[in-house]
C-alpha cells in the first residue's frame, strides 16, 4: 500500500499506449484480420548447406500466427468496447469520433462538431483517455526513488 502511494503516472506514456490500443481497435474494426498465406512454390535451385537438424514447418508457423494474432486483435477490440461503455456520453463521443470512426480526423474537427470549446474538449478527452487506461490496465507508473520513508 505504501509503495503505491510513491508511484505516479507517466502521463505521456500512458496516453501513447491507450492511443495505440485505440488505433489497433480501429484497424480491426475497419479491416478485420488479414491472414497470412503459405508460400508453396518450390525452389528449383539446389541448396547446398550443412545439416542443421532443425525442422521447419511453414504451414504450422503460419497457422499459429493467424490464430494467435486474430485472437489478440479481437480481444483488444473487445477490451476497447468495454472501456468505452464505462465513459460518459460526451467522452464516448469524443473517443469514437477522434480515434475509432475515421483515420484522418483532427481534434479541431471533433470539438467543432460537438460544439465544445477547445479547452473543454481537451479536458474531456484527457479524462476519457485516462479512464480508458485504467479500464484496460494500460497505465504506466513512474517510481519516485528519491522519497525517503
Amino acid at each position: 500500500m505504501f509503495q503505491l502511494a510513491l508511484m505516479e503516472i507517466n502521463r505521456e506514456e500512458t496516453r501513447r499506449r491507450v492511443e495505440e490500443e485505440l488505433e489497433r481497435a480501429r484497424i480491426y474494426k475497419e479491416v478485420g484480420f488479414v491472414r497470412k498465406e503459405t508460400q508453396l512454390t518450390p525452389a528449383y535451385e539446389p541448396r547446398y548447406h550443412g545439416s542443421t537438424n532443425v525442422t521447419s514447418n511453414q504451414i504450422e508457423n503460419v497457422a499459429i500466427f493467424n490464430v494467435d494474432t486474430e485472437s489478440r486483435l479481437k480481444q483488444a477490440y473487445e477490451r476497447v468496447n468495454i472501456a468505452l461503455r464505462g465513459l460518459k456520453r460526451m467522452e464516448r463521443d469524443i473517443i469514437n469520433m477522434r480515434y475509432l470512426d475515421d483515420e484522418d480526423v483532427l481534434d479541431f474537427n471533433v470539438y467543432n462538431d460537438l460544439a465544445l470549446s477547445e479547452r473543454s474538449y481537451y479536458r474531456r478527452k484527457s479524462r476519457a483517455l485516462y479512464k480508458m487506461a485504467f479500464a484496460m490496465n494500460l497505465e504506466v507508473y513512474v517510481c519516485d526513488t528519491d522519497v525517503t520513508a
